[in-house]
């Protein structure tokens, strides 16, 4: 395929634009703190294949997983056409956990410039009468609440129905007309259903921007020339990843660590046999425990998304982020097992959780293939926390936050502190937004000093965040590295676990585990600190 080089670049820019501009939308029509301040979402586009097209710098969690829930709409629901409208959270149809909400609309344009005979439908999307499909827009947020046993649906769970609404693929709205039975179902499943109405029409305003970027696309250039260019970017991608590959030595690399143990199930082992033979490389994991009868099983998809992450990290500055980027990527995982969850398992911390000890073993194997050129561990936890209760005026609420920690030295210098680390890249909820929206107060936010590993370079330090209830509220903290340690490299010292206390009204101090389930009354506050990086190379 011969391609304009430049007119590659114009559209490598266009597309992530797009991409872009969806996010900025979500994040400005969100009803919720945990999209609109924090930006617990991703958008992307896909081609007309369901390949990934274009992605937005989001959330990596969702990124690399996404690609798998398109694939299940379009397996499970055929061909969607003009209006249709999909939507998606199940963990075992490319889904992470339940709080993600996947909505994907297919994009339909022509070479024509769109003129008198075409319209919007009611999702915002235009169309026209002699469109074809040339791609897909999707975006994944994160609800602050779905339903389930807990507010914020980060359940002490056990079952996977003990989370809350499971979606599995389905059309919200079928040729531009909003399925009420399905709506109705959604709304009527939460706490908190205006926030849940607002933030999922959100969605569809971000993929509808999405689609009328695209279709501008083809009506200025012609719909085969954008989609022949998509192809051909992914094939640039490719080529890319292939060279990386290429780079690391031959070879068998192997590594394992933990999840701690918790209140359903004792610590679990996550192995990695890392195979790189020329261009190729394999991640096999089937030597990682069982899944668990807590709730840190992790689906497929997210292991997968972290394998991604962790291989994307060492390309080259500037490298589009693509389907293609991923070809020379295998990941093997054995069904039933820890990183690999099949029904009815518990996943809502295998998301935020498990994935960020996959992304630890991907980088301790490729330190033995790169020595000198891998960082040492970060914190290796979002410490996830969600409360809730009914305010004042008998409205419900739920807050839910994943709390920042140290990153990992490196061979170039000190780890970040106070920071989101690998599969996340969320911001934190400003205290002003807490305590405008919830009958909170924020005592405390800030750098937990010293809990960086020592080392010729430090890691980061984590985080303090103490939170006073203004009146009761239930909570839930799903959170690791509470009874191990990010490790170091090279000599550098492991950074500090992590510890989570309730402060009563009274001052008393009661540790609590990095997951459990507790109740505050008005005047008790929850303080969680999360653990700092590892440090790099022996301390002089």
């Amino acid at each position: 395929m011969v391609c304009d080089p430049i007119e590659l670049e114009i559209l490598r820019n266009l597309f992530e634009a797009a991409a872009e501009e969806m996010g900025i939308t979500l994040a400005r029509v969100a009803y919720s703190a945990n999209i609109k301040e924090r930006r617990d979402f991703s958008c992307a586009l896909f081609d007309a294949n369901g390949q990934l097209l274009a992605q937005a710098a989001h959330i990596p969690v969702h990124l690399g997983s996404m690609p798998a829930s398109v694939a299940a709409v379009r397996q499970r629901l055929g061909d969607l056409a003009e209006g249709d409208v999909a939507i998606v959270n199940d963990p075992f149809a490319g889904g992470t956990h339940l709080p993600d909400i996947t909505i994907v609309s297919p994009i339909y344009a022509t070479d024509e410039a769109a003129a008198s005979g075409s319209a919007e439908d009611s999702t915002g999307t235009q169309t026209t009468s002699k469109s074809q499909l040339i791609g897909f827009a999707a975006n994944r947020a994160h609800h602050a609440d779905v339903g389930g046993a807990s507010p914020g649906s980060m359940t002490l769970s056990t079952h996977i129905d003990d989370e809350g609404l499971r979606l599995e693929p389905a059309l919200l709205y079928r040729g531009g007309v909003r399925d009420e039975v399905l709506w109705l179902r959604i709304i009527t499943s939460v706490r908190t259903p205006e926030e849940r109405v607002g933030d999922l029409e959100a969605q569809l305003a971000a993929n509808a921007v999405g689609a009328r970027a695209l279709q501008r696309m083809a009506q200025r250039r012609g719909r085969e020339t954008v989609m022949r260019y998509g192809g051909a970017l992914q094939d640039y991608s490719a080529s890319f990843m292939a060279a990386t590959v290429a780079a690391i030595p031959d070879g068998v690399y192997r590594f394992s660590d933990a999840m701690d143990g918790g209140r359903d199930h004792a610590a679990v082992r996550i192995d990695v046999v890392l195979t790189v033979a020329g261009d190729r490389v394999t991640a096999d994991f089937s030597g990682s425990g069982d899944q668990v009868a807590g709730c840190i099983n992790c689906p497929e998809a997210v292991t997968r998304s972290a394998v991604y992450y962790c291989l994307s990290c060492l390309l080259e500055p500037g490298v589009p982020l693509n389907g293609g980027a991923f070809r020379n990527i295998d990941v093997i995982t054995r069904p039933g097992s820890v990183v690999h969850a099949v029904h009815p398992a518990a996943v809502v911390a295998g998301n935020t959780e498990t994935s960020q000890r996959v992304v630890d073993v991907v980088f301790g194997a490729l330190a033995q293939a790169m020595p000198g050129r891998i960082p040492a561990a970060s914190c290796g936890t979002m410490s996830s926390v969600a409360l809730g209760g009914v305010r004042a005026d008998a409205t419900p609420w739920t807050y839910y936050e994943t709390i920042g920690g140290g990153s990992g030295a490196s061979p170039d210098g000190d780890g970040a502190s106070a920071v989101q680390c690998h599969m996340t890249n969320t911001l934190n909820t400003p205290a002003e937004a807490i305590e405008l929206q919830y009958p909170l107060r924020v005592l405390r936010f800030e750098r937990a000093a010293g809990t960086g590993g020592a080392g010729h370079h430090r890691g980061g330090d984590g985080i303090v965040r103490e939170i006073l209830a203004l009146s009761p509220c239930e909570g839930t903290i799903l959170a690791d590295r509470r009874n191990s340690v990010p490790f170091g490299q090279r000599g550098g010292e492991p950074g500090a676990a992590g510890r989570d206390v309730i402060v009563s009204a009274d001052g008393t101090v009661t540790p609590i585990a990095g997951r459990s389930r507790f109740v505050l009354t008005a005047g008790d506050a929850l303080r969680i600190q999360t653990p700092g990086g590892g440090g790099y190379g022996v301390a002089t």
